[in-house]
């Protein structure tokens, strides 16, 4: 089960996490199959982990880490909406953090 940020919770659903990281790659030099093995590397570690609940916010953060390996512009455009950036500060701050790393 995932528990969104609202509180509710809904189950699982890969298709959502794929079309995310889809979305964030469009018009990149990604291939579907890049796509897909980092679906399955997400997915077998929400499965891993002990409990049987997991936050979005965790998933949020795996989508980005596995993001980031491949194509820091798809990183940035994730995390440009998964952290819902108010204004551009707060988009810079999160570049700053991401070149400093």
């Amino acid at each position: 089960m995932v528990i969104k940020r609202n509180g509710m919770r809904e189950k699982f659903e890969r298709k959502k996490v794929f079309d995310g990281l889809f979305k964030s790659c469009e018009k990149r030099k990604i291939t579907l199959d890049d796509i897909e093995k980092m679906t399955d590397s997400i997915e077998k570690k929400i499965q891993s982990l002990p409990e049987r609940e997991v936050s979005s916010t965790h998933i949020g953060e795996l989508c980005m880490d596995e993001l980031k390996k491949i194509d820091e512009v798809a990183y940035i455009r994730f995390a440009s909406v998964y952290r819902e950036f108010k204004d551009v500060q707060a988009f810079m701050k999160e570049l700053e953090t991401f070149l400093n790393k």
